[in-house]
């Protein structure tokens, strides 16, 4: 199934720290990083919750579940609803052909390198305010072929992106741009470069999880080829959700 795969190539290049899997389900927990890299992926129609659980606790912190329709079991999500998880952040998974991003993308391509360079996560940091330590661990823990791209304007690096490939697929992730070079087409050439180191790698489709609030970046990828194919959630207990930051 697509949208399950696709999550999964989306959790190996967000690789967490600790990672079991339980039949379908990918147990996960991944302290100091971005509270989604640790959510559990329950990817089949078994009851593991109680197993989830107990994973989590174990290692100090509360399950967090990831809940895409038609990968997760359909009476999931009001189990755990009913279960004191809250409903969290309304998510965009969208794919495009490479081709159609290059084309769409009309822009010059940013610089692209293999590893993320001080100047790429101190950008990348501006914006996100996470740890960039962190950061370095998860990017270290990557175990397929990754490309880090960013934009210049006058020297300055301006806007940033990251894609990892499997299996003739390219996902997108970092995605930030510098508000002082927002609307500039910074982010279009980043996407270029992306998509350009893509086709070389012979990934002919490329995928990417967006806020659906974020309508600037909705936009974006709408102009550069993506179209959605589904939409999913994540299930958090409320202490969870009032210390969460950022978006996946």
């Amino acid at each position: 199934m697509l949208l399950k795969t696709l999550q999964e190539y989306a959790a190996r290049a967000q690789p967490a720290a600790h990672v079991e899997e339980a039949g379908g389900w990918w147990l996960r927990h991944s302290p100091g990083d971005a509270w989604w890299v640790g959510s559990v992926l329950p990817h089949d129609r078994e009851d593991r919750v109680d197993l989830a659980e107990e994973f989590c606790a174990e290692r100090g912190s509360a399950a967090r579940f990831q809940i895409t329709p038609g990968v997760c079991a359909d009476g999931l999500d009001a189990q755990l609803d009913g279960r004191g998880y809250e409903r969290s952040r309304a998510m965009s998974l969208q794919i495009a052909s490479t081709a159609e991003v290059l084309r769409q993308a009309d822009a010059d391509a940013g610089e692209v390198t293999r590893r993320a360079s001080d100047e790429w996560l101190a950008a990348w940091q501006v914006v996100t305010t996470r740890d960039v330590s962190a950061e370095r661990d998860l990017l270290s823990r990557v175990e397929h072929p990754s490309a880090y791209a960013c934009a210049r304007v006058d020297g300055q690096v301006v806007a940033v992106g990251r894609a990892v490939a499997e299996q003739g697929w390219a996902g997108v992730f970092g995605m930030t741009t510098l508000p002082s070079a927002r609307s500039q087409g910074a982010a279009r050439s980043v996407l270029a470069a992306l998509a350009s180191w893509a086709a070389t790698r012979e990934a002919n489709h490329m995928y990417l999880q967006m806020d659906k609030a974020n309508s600037t970046a909705f936009r974006l990828y709408e102009r550069t080829g993506f179209r959605e194919v589904c939409t999913y959630h994540y299930r958090l207990r409320g202490q969870s959700i009032r210390n969460r930051e950022g978006t996946a």
